[in-house]
């Protein structure tokens, strides 16, 4: 692939920056008149006079917030797109399975999305990145928030046995969002405006011999984006990591203990809040800060013995 194709600056995303300042369909802002009493004012040639003076304030409602989801079949995005759309928000939903993205977006414009617009998309083939994003922001008319859910779980018995196994969890978790990422970098940046939420894991906090195929690619991805942070937070980007632990979707329906596993509910209000506060790293549940931080100091010569 063409290094530059991950520089929007030099594709067809010159086409957004032209329209990063028109509103999405049903976004226009809109205002309410409300009225408010000024206080008493004392008149001295009349010791108790009064004046009530009704005026008209403009209080802007709500904007529609342009939200592109990456991966938007995951349960974590699935939860997510129903708040933004039950809020109003417009959304371009990106996803490779058809079937089921047709489903998101019907679901979405039935909760009140303002626009919903989709795409069919594999997003482990890197080549096709620039182009598909650059529409999906031209669509939108600009962009707020990307979300970034893309990731498989893998089995990590074939991926100890085969490295084919274990490149593809490495590739679809790691490299495709490293690809994802720099585009969307490239393009924020220079607009000093936008968030970047990526959804990593606790798994990455500490390899494990039961996941550490998954862990390790969600270790670099983690490492990945604290470097973007870094690097174009001062450019007025936010770029968020999201570390969830286990949460009930279909990606964990067959691990053990999942009856303890988090709502996917409860994790999508919460990412919905913290996203909109422009957090830069986030556990869900919050317990997580704590537990990862005990199995991180476990020393080694212990650590190494135990099977987790």
């Amino acid at each position: 692939m063409n290094p530059d194709a991950q520089n929007p600056s030099k594709t067809s995303a010159d086409a957004a920056s032209d329209s990063v300042s028109k509103p999405a369909a049903g976004a226009e802002d809109q205002v309410a008149v409300v009225s408010r009493a000024d206080p008493p004012q004392h008149d001295p040639e009349r010791p108790l006079a009064l004046r009530s003076v009704r005026e008209q304030v403009e209080v802007p409602r709500r904007t529609a917030r342009k939200i592109l989801v990456l991966g938007a079949t995951s349960g974590i995005a699935e939860a997510c797109i129903r708040q933004w759309a039950q809020r109003g928000d417009a959304l371009y939903l990106v996803a490779r399975n058809p079937d089921r993205l047709a489903a998101v977006t019907a679901d979405a414009r039935t909760r009140g999305a303002s626009s919903v617009g989709s795409a069919v998309a594999d997003l482990d083939d890197t080549t096709t990145h620039p182009e598909l994003l650059a529409h999906a922001i031209n669509w939108l008319g600009g962009l707020d928030v990307a979300l970034l859910a893309v990731g498989v779980l893998g089995e990590q018995s074939q991926a100890e046995r085969s490295f084919s196994a274990a490149h593809q969890i490495l590739h679809t978790n790691f490299l495709a969002p490293v690809s994802l990422l720099t585009w969307l970098a490239n393009y924020a940046a220079p607009r000093h405006a936008g968030t970047l939420a990526v959804l990593s894991s606790v798994a990455g906090e500490r390899g494990r011999r039961s996941n550490y195929v998954y862990g390790s690619s969600k270790a670099g991805l983690t490492a990945f984006v604290d470097g973007l942070r870094n690097r174009i937070d001062r450019e007025g980007v936010r770029v968020m990591t999201i570390k969830p632990g286990p949460v009930k979707t279909a990606m964990t329906e067959a691990m053990k203990g999942r009856e303890k596993f988090a709502d996917v509910e409860a994790v999508a209000t919460t990412l919905v809040k913290t996203i909109d506060m422009g957090k830069d790293v986030v556990y869900v549940p919050g317990i997580w800060r704590i537990i990862m931080a005990v199995i991180r100091a476990i020393p080694e010569r212990v650590f190494k013995k135990l099977n987790l």
